[in-house]
């Protein structure tokens, strides 16, 4: 079994969503990935997917979740993406790692869409950069 890495966010309509896609495409072979906010938006930012489907990760079909709907899996790390998420960010059964990792909420950004799209980018890559870098650690480390 793979072991679960849960990204966390507030609104679990971005960052989380971005991270997300990002490690399940680099690491989704030794890692099952999850993101659940703690006060979901209840959809996917059209501009993170849109985002997204420029480097060839399609969240498309991702879903908006809780943080409590993995209350009673077994989560080995969690991830915040965002201050507040990792201020009140529960433990999970079997949870051996906490990273907190903050990146700017581009669902805050103003402007035209196409200043809006600049920021969505810069924090993809951003995330892009960070996850990339640990789902090479992990790979590096191998299992366990």
């Amino acid at each position: 079994m793979k072991p679960t890495v849960l990204v966390l966010c507030l609104g679990n309509s971005c960052r989380s969503h971005m991270a997300e896609g990002i490690l399940r495409a680099a690491a989704g072979d030794i890692l099952e990935v999850q993101s659940a906010g703690l006060k979901p938006a209840g959809y996917v930012h059209p501009l993170a997917i849109k985002a997204m489907a420029e480097i060839g990760i399609d969240i498309s079909q991702h879903r908006s979740k809780s943080m409590n709907e993995f209350l009673n899996q077994n989560i080995e790390t969690v991830i915040t993406v965002c201050r507040l998420a990792d201020q009140v960010c529960p433990n999970y059964p079997g949870q051996a790692h906490h990273w907190h990792w903050p990146f700017e909420d581009p669902a805050q950004a103003s402007g035209t869409e196409e200043e809006t799209m600049r920021v969505f980018r810069r924090v993809r890559d951003e995330i892009k950069a960070r996850f990339g870098t640990y789902a090479q650690e992990r790979r590096n480390r191998g299992p366990g």
